[in-house]
């Protein structure tokens, strides 16, 4: 087999993993406010730690991809990524719950960014879009979590049983796919941040990603909570399960998408389609319309994180690592804002009411998406 085919079925397998680890958590929320009994603020103030621990490790985890091959801090980073999953699941106490979720966050950024700078290294190699498809397969994975995170809650299976059983499953076939994931990826040059002026190329591209976080990120955190509380469904975990769904069938479809209509039209679609899903779940609040909404909000934000990311390797300023980095502090910033705003809001307002943030990043995309294309052609 040619040996970049099998880097990618090495990469997507990460991806995959990743993804099914990371939903682990997120479908469990709704769990965890309920045996801790928090309100909407007190989760929001919670989710703050996320954001937080996501900050810190990004000037490290830029400095690990610059310094060694992304793949060294990629394996390291997901092993200590569900060690911290096991904890958050035999958390007692609102302190070691705390110290749970900022290890998952801050080691789940160093994965985030080892994992990126592999797949646009190895897009390279293809002379095609293909990181689409690796965002595809996190959420395919993100998917196959939250049906199983269904199922156990289904059958009352304990948080911790259930978070212990996937990290043991992933850490096994992540060591295994290792040894074939891509070598030598380390950039001669571009490895340093350059402190002055904010580049227009990463600003804005960093400014799009704060944006599709603010929208990714909330329907994460929020999505089964808003199904339990708004709509009223037992099974709370649907509404993720639609949102996920939708975002992994588009996914392995946005890279044709981009490569036959062009980024610049594809930021359009997905701001479109993003305000008229969440739109339709807040002013039509009933279990049909808000699923049909989460589809649209996951179609929506399918394609932005990949084409992104795509787009800051071809930095002539930074390499992909570094370039990857930086925006992902935006997205970092937009995590931090997000969710607890939501929260904040839900509080104050009611969670449908809360929901308009979406609204509003949503509708920001486009002209930020244009300002961005517009410092291409100067």
């Amino acid at each position: 087999m040619d040996v970049k085919v099998t880097q990618r079925i090495a990469l997507s397998s990460f991806f995959f993993l990743s993804g099914l680890t990371f939903a682990t958590w997120a479908s469990r929320i709704p769990t965890i406010k309920s045996f801790f009994q928090l309100n909407e603020a007190e989760l929001g103030s919670l989710l703050l730690a996320m954001p937080i621990s996501s900050l810190v490790g990004v000037p490290i985890s830029g400095w690990l991809v610059a310094k060694f091959d992304s793949r060294k801090p990629l394996l390291i980073s997901f092993l200590l990524f569900n060690i911290s999953l096991i904890f958050i699941g035999f958390a007692t106490s609102i302190m070691s719950l705390l110290v749970g979720i900022s290890m998952f966050a801050f080691f789940m950024r160093i994965l985030n960014i080892s994992i990126n700078t592999q797949s646009i290294v190895l897009q390279k190699s293809y002379q095609k879009p293909i990181v689409g498809s690796f965002h595809g397969l996190w959420s395919l994975g993100g998917l196959v979590g939250v049906a199983f995170s269904t199922l156990m809650v289904k059958f009352d299976v304990s948080m911790g049983n259930h978070l212990t059983g996937i990290s043991i499953f992933t850490s096994v076939l992540i060591v295994i796919s290792y040894f074939y994931t891509l070598k030598n990826d380390r950039s001669p040059s571009g490895n340093k941040l350059i402190l002055g002026k904010p580049d227009p190329f990463i600003l804005t591209l960093g400014l799009i990603i704060f944006l599709a976080a603010i929208c990714e990120g909330g329907m994460f955190d929020w999505s089964g909570v808003y199904f339990k509380e708004v709509i009223n469904e037992e099974v709370f975990t649907l509404g993720y399960l639609s949102f996920m769904a939708c975002m992994a069938l588009s996914r392995f479809f946005s890279d044709k998408l981009i490569l036959h209509f062009g980024a610049k039209k594809t930021y359009v679609f997905s701001a479109v389609t993003i305000k008229i899903g969440i739109l339709t779940a807040i002013l039509f609040p009933t279990f049909w319309t808000a699923l049909l909404g989460f589809c649209l909000v996951g179609f929506g934000t399918a394609a932005i994180f990949p084409m992104t990311f795509a787009l800051a390797g071809t930095s002539k300023k930074y390499s992909p690592g570094m370039a990857i980095s930086i925006i992902s502090t935006y997205g970092i910033v937009g995590m931090f804002v997000g969710p607890p705003l939501i929260g904040y809001l839900a509080h104050a307002f009611g969670l449908q009411k809360a929901f308009f943030v979406f609204v509003i990043a949503g509708f920001l995309l486009i002209p930020i998406s244009r300002l961005f294309f517009k410092h291409q052609t100067q």
